[in-house]
């Protein structure tokens, strides 16, 4: 192969909101974002869930996180937990395990 063949996959990003973290080793990451109508041009609202690992179960429900793009994890899961941006305001207490 030349040098020019040889393409290294950057792994996509995404962020989001947590909507579940009662799976063990899983979140469920709502993932919003905003497009124009083809035709009409309004302004509308698309979500997306992606099930993702959290190894070690520090995502709680409305936190905003960031998730990468990785190899199969199971049927689901494609995606892992990368960082929480901002903790919600009404998950002052971490989970008891």
């Amino acid at each position: 192969m030349s040098e020019d063949a040889t393409v290294h996959h950057i792994r996509k990003t995404r962020t989001g909101t947590v909507l579940s973290c009662k799976m063990d080793k899983t979140i469920v990451v709502s993932v919003e974002r905003r497009k124009a109508h083809k035709l009409y041009g309004k302004i509308i609202k698309l979500s997306k869930t992606y099930y993702a690992h959290d190894e070690k179960n520090e995502a709680l429900e409305g936190d905003v996180v960031c998730i990468q793009e990785t190899r199969p994890i199971s049927k689901l899961k494609s995606w892992r937990l990368i960082e929480v941006v901002r903790r919600s305001a009404d998950n002052t207490v971490e989970p008891v395990a």
